[in-house]
């Protein structure tokens, strides 16, 4: 069966869950229009209820065959034997069976800052992030990706429902309070389907004693749940990599604001800065800087100039102090890239998910940027920002990517169904909003294009990359005025900031300058633009670039 790692008694299962949905619902639970789109659906979407479809299936027959259809095959049933006891009416009186996860699958929400001081939020986040990585390690146990558990922060949400979008059996859930040099920790692991609670305790230590804490967390939650440590008995689960705690509180504040992108790149910058300032030797925090200049630079937020070194030597002094870290290698990764060496990028990106198969970032760049962009390796491309979204069913960010890949494969109606559920997920966020506007642009929507590029123009003060857009859909909808005009607003830019040539060489082929654009692609291969990578591929906003036969010198 495609996508599956080993042919066992569960396969089986699935096979016969696909014929039984089928015959119920009068279609197959994935459909596409190719091989490779049916399965992107299976790693991205969860079969209908087909007791929604059909009325005359039972409930219990219509969980059980969903169960047999699940993505991971620990979570369907272990034999043909056990699906066939399943789909039988139940006794009177006793649980119907439930399409929900076995119980060795687990979600961390963020833990509730109870302090007055709101920088305490960093720290509650890192705490629950770094349980999940801890709880990752183990064997046995499905973990909810970090960005899909984070969406509900902050939200009043029914546990059941939470184990229900996030497919896992239970929750862990905390507070933290900070006073000083004292800190106040709960916990408690509840039974999504009952709301019994499994385990809690309240934890009153030194601040200085947070890392115990995490690590006795995690393996009692591996007690109750009964997952082999598989041995990590003798490992400890929680390395922190800094005896520093204020550096670490910082490292966490970084992280927490990378993640969102944006001019908060600018303040998780500064918060790597101050956490390596108390600990030289801090490597996340090293890896956490690389990222960050690469992100500005990737932006056109800084010139390569400004950005690239800074991001070369945070990169190389990341992975000297922590050669066993994925973000070390995935930062290595990305600076070999912007230095335009494939090979040894490729590389650090195979290197980083070897080291942690869980890690987000690296999935996504190396299978949109790397796989696909830079090596033309499309299929592989695709599939793997598809195992992104599978990760992280409820972030927005791999969704985006997803459908970026989709996208540079010219499946322009599958770019635009994800690239909506990805602007659904996080309205708010700008890479959301432009590659929607791009999909609709490769879809032929030219209307919708332009609205949705309005939008992410207002939402990110007018980044070049939505004025580039905006040029190049007026230009395609015989609208060359304007497409000058987004042209002359960039120019005029570009005398008083940075604006990176490869944008500047898009508006100038929608004006029509077809000299002036490859001149200056010439100037952004020189300059070591990282969005150059961006015209590579079968983008709609570049199509004209690469029409232009000179444009193969700037391939090779």
């Amino acid at each position: 069966m495609a996508g599956e790692s080993e042919l066992d008694g569960r396969s089986d299962v699935y096979s016969l869950g696909c014929v039984l949905y089928e015959m119920w619902a009068g279609a197959p639970p994935f459909t596409g229009s190719s091989a490779q789109s049916v399965m992107a659906m299976r790693f991205t979407h969860r079969p209908s209820d087909v007791s929604s479809v059909r009325d005359a299936v039972p409930v219990w027959g219509s969980r059980a065959v969903v169960r047999a259809l699940a993505r991971d095959p620990a979570e369907r049933y272990a034999s043909a034997a056990q699906f066939a006891a399943a789909l039988i009416a139940p006794e009177p009186g006793s649980p119907a069976p439930r399409d929900a996860p076995i119980q060795k699958s687990i979600a961390v929400l963020p833990f509730t800052n109870m302090s007055s001081d709101a920088e305490i939020d960093y720290f509650g986040d890192g705490i629950a992030e770094e349980i999940i990585n801890a709880l990752a390690q183990l064997p046995g146990l499905r973990v909810a990706g970090r960005s899909s558990a984070f969406s509900f922060k902050g939200k009043r949400e029914d546990l059941r429902v939470i184990g229900d979008k996030l497919s896992v059996g239970t929750v862990l859930e905390g507070s933290v309070r900070k006073a000083g040099a004292q800190l106040r920790i709960t916990a408690q692991l509840v039974n999504v389907a009952d709301g019994y609670h499994l385990w809690s305790e309240r934890f009153d230590r030194e601040a200085a004693d947070v890392f115990a804490i995490q690590e006795e967390i995690a393996r009692t939650i591996a007690e109750r749940l009964q997952v082999s440590l598989a041995g990590s008995d003798q490992k400890t689960l929680v390395r922190p990599h800094t005896e520093n705690l204020e550096a670490y509180a910082l490292y966490l504040k970084g992280r927490g604001l990378l993640y969102k992108r944006g001019v908060a790149i600018w303040q998780a910058l500064e918060a790597f800065r101050a956490s390596l300032a108390l600990d030289p030797r801090y490597a996340l925090a090293s890896a956490g800087l690389a990222d960050a200049y690469t992100l500005l630079g990737m932006s056109g937020a800084l010139s390569p100039r400004d950005a690239l070194p800074q991001a070369r030597a945070a990169a190389r002094r990341s992975v000297e102090l922590g050669p066993e870290l994925a973000e070390a290698h995935n930062s290595v990764a990305g600076v070999r890239v912007w230095d335009w060496d494939w090979l040894g990028a490729d590389r650090e990106f195979r290197r980083a998910l070897q080291l942690n198969p869980s890690y987000l970032q690296a999935r996504c760049w190396h299978g949109v940027i790397n796989l696909q962009w830079v090596h033309g390796r499309d299929e592989e491309g695709v599939a793997e920002a598809a195992r992104g979204v599978e990760m992280e069913p409820l972030a927005a960010y791999p969704r985006s990517m997803f459908a970026l890949a989709l996208l540079g494969s010219r499946r322009h109606d599958e770019a635009v169904d994800q690239a909506r559920r990805a602007a659904e997920l996080d309205p708010d966020a700008y890479l959301s909003q432009i590659v929607l506007a791009a999909a609709y642009h490769g879809a032929g929507r030219l209307e919708d294009a332009l609205a949705v590029y309005e939008r992410a123009l207002a939402i990110s003060g007018r980044h070049p990359w939505g004025t580039a857009g905006q040029a190049v859909v007026y230009a395609d909808s015989g609208k060359p005025d304007e497409a000058r005009a987004m042209r002359d607003e960039l120019v005029r830019r570009s005398q008083r900031e940075y604006v990176q040539p490869t944008t500047l060489a898009m508006v100038a082929a929608a004006a029509g300058e077809r000299d002036e654009a490859l001149a200056l692609l010439h100037r952004a291969c020189d300059e070591h633009d990282l969005y150059l990578i961006f015209t590579l591929y079968g983008f709609p906003t570049t199509a004209r670039l690469r029409e232009d036969p000179r444009f193969a010198e700037i391939r090779k």
